[in-house]
């Protein structure tokens, strides 16, 4: 395998059933066998290289999955339907009665409604917790806590969580460190930094076309079996299986992810600078005004730059709004949530993407009403792109 992820994606090379460049897709939702031992065998885990039922797994699920961890250097993966799907089979299959989280204050809306409304019927609690501090974060550890829950890239705060000393703190305490890696793949690849666990949404960036939602764990061999395990596994029993067309139609896009990668950073980083230079409150990871920015350049793979998130904080809802919807009618993106597409697409977090954090908790993090998050596309002429922008911004004043 090679140090570089998207090497390890070009080196897997599948040929299809009739030699097709793209390997076939199975479209059936359960599969025949010539011997009913083997249909035994295989309901068991032992028969390699057969199929049962397409919940358990299918050639083109596994196809993707085998891809997605050679680029975040796991031994394998499992994708879900969801990025939901792949988050909530993980803390259910770590976390039982009586246990505790250590999560991000910061995350994903679904991910901290997940943890703060749902699994408390299970009796698991969670800490959240600022993930920039590793004080609080060691301190909020109890005998009972079972993970540490963060993301690489904070949403929408774009945070930048220290991997390698979360990993330290986990390992020192015997719990495991779970990345959500969304915001940045292939820009960090927090196994080598010493996650446990990675998970992605592949609606994102990953898929980049904004035409399906999708989710992957990538761990151990041993974590991906139990997840998958007939009698006990949360993603086997709770049944949050991707389709095969929609997995096939994944890993063709994952082709591509290393070029998009580049050019959302690229773009992001120009405008990021520009905005910044006309004094505007500007959050990107790739600005020296970053807190974090060094800490992220002692992380990431460099030819992947910063990434495609920034944050603008025009002052308030009332100015995000209005500069949205004229951004939207003058054809610079859509006025929508999710990230990762060809378009530029923004919304107010606070009113969206993060509503499910309640006001006081969102003012207490740092979460204005007046940021508006910037998922930025994959423009070819970025300067022309910032004029436009620029305009609009002077006619609602906020330049």
């Amino acid at each position: 395998m090679s140090n570089k992820p998207a090497n390890n994606i070009q080196d897997l090379q599948y040929f299809g059933e009739f030699g097709g460049v793209n390997p076939s897709i199975s479209d059936s939702a359960t599969y025949t066998f010539l011997h009913a031992k083997t249909m035994l065998d295989t309901f068991e885990g032992h028969a390699e290289g057969c199929y049962l039922y397409s919940r358990h797994s299918s050639p083109s699920n596994l196809y993707l999955s085998e891809a997605l961890a050679a680029m975040e250097f796991t031994e394998t993966a499992n994708v879900a339907a969801s990025g939901m799907g792949a988050i909530t089979s993980v803390i259910l299959q770590v976390c039982g009665v009586g246990d505790h989280i250590v999560s991000s204050r910061t995350i994903y809306g679904g991910s901290y409604a997940f943890l703060k409304n749902f699994v408390p019927k299970f009796n698991i609690s969670t800490s959240f917790v600022d993930i920039t501090s590793l004080e609080k974060i060691e301190a909020a550890i109890t005998s009972n806590t079972k993970m540490i829950y963060c993301e690489a890239i904070s949403n929408p705060l774009l945070e930048i969580a220290n991997i390698p000393e979360l990993s330290k703190i986990a390992k020192k305490h015997n719990i495991i460190l779970v990345v959500d890696n969304t915001f940045s793949p292939l820009i960090f690849s927090p196994q080598k930094l010493g996650a446990d666990i990675t998970i992605h949404s592949l609606t994102k960036f990953i898929n980049g076309t904004n035409d399906t939602v999708g989710g992957v764990v990538c761990g151990t061999q041993e974590f991906i079996d139990s997840l998958r395990n007939v009698n006990n596994g949360a993603a086997m029993l709770l049944g949050p299986v991707m389709d095969s067309l929609r997995a096939a139609s994944i890993l063709k896009n994952l082709r591509t992810l290393h070029i998009r990668m580049k050019k959302h950073s690229e773009n992001t980083m120009y405008l990021a600078e520009r905005f910044e230079q006309d004094g505007l409150k500007v959050v990107y990871p790739g600005l020296k005004s970053h807190k974090d920015h060094n800490l992220f350049k002692t992380m990431y793979n460099e030819e992947y730059g910063f990434g495609g998130m920034m944050t603008i904080n025009v002052r308030n809802l009332a100015k995000a709004n209005e500069l949205m919807e004229l951004m939207q009618h003058d054809n610079l993106g859509y006025l929508a949530v999710s990230l990762g597409f060809y378009k530029t697409l923004f919304s107010a977090p606070g009113t969206s993407t993060s509503s499910e954090i309640p006001e006081e908790e969102q003012i207490e993090m740092g979460l204005s009403d007046g940021i508006v998050r910037f998922s930025i596309g994959l423009d070819n002429d970025i300067e022309r792109t910032y004029r436009a922008m620029r305009k609009c911004m002077k006619q609602v004043g906020i330049i």
